[in-house]
C-alpha cells in the first residue's frame, strides 16, 4: 500500500484532489459549470489518449511504470488511470489560474 501513496497513484490523487479543493474552497471561478471547460477536457483526453498510449503499450513500450506504484487499473490502450487525474489536475489547475487572474485583474487578460 505505500507504494501506491508513494509511488504514482497517491501524487496523482493528491493532485486532482487539490486542484478540486482550489476550486471549491478558494478560487471559486464556476469553472466546473461551464459547458467550455468539460469540452476542453474532452479535447485533451482525445489528445492524451493516443500519444500516452504510444508511450505505454506495445512490446516495447517508451514509459514503463513499476506494478507496485499504481492502481493497475488500465484505460484505453493499457494508459495507467494516473496519468488522467494528473492530466485533470494539470490543465484545470492551469484554467483556474488563468480564470482566478483574470477576474482579479478586472477582466484583461
Amino acid at each position: 500500500m505505500s507504494g501506491l501513496l508513494l509511488g504514482y497513484t497517491g501524487p496523482a490523487l493528491l493532485a486532482a484532489a487539490a486542484t478540486c479543493a482550489a476550486e471549491i474552497g478558494w478560487l471559486r471561478t464556476g469553472l466546473f459549470r461551464r459547458t467550455e471547460y468539460w469540452l476542453c477536457l474532452a479535447i485533451v483526453f482525445a489528445f492524451q489518449i493516443p500519444v500516452d498510449g504510444w508511450l505505454t503499450h506495445g512490446s516495447t513500450p517508451t514509459v514503463v511504470y513499476n506494478p507496485a506504484h499504481i492502481l493497475g487499473v488500465r484505460a484505453p490502450l493499457g494508459i495507467p488511470i494516473e496519468d488522467f487525474l494528473f492530466g485533470f489536475a494539470l490543465v484545470t489547475l492551469v484554467l483556474l489560474v488563468w480564470e482566478h487572474t483574470a477576474r482579479r485583474d478586472g477582466g484583461r487578460r
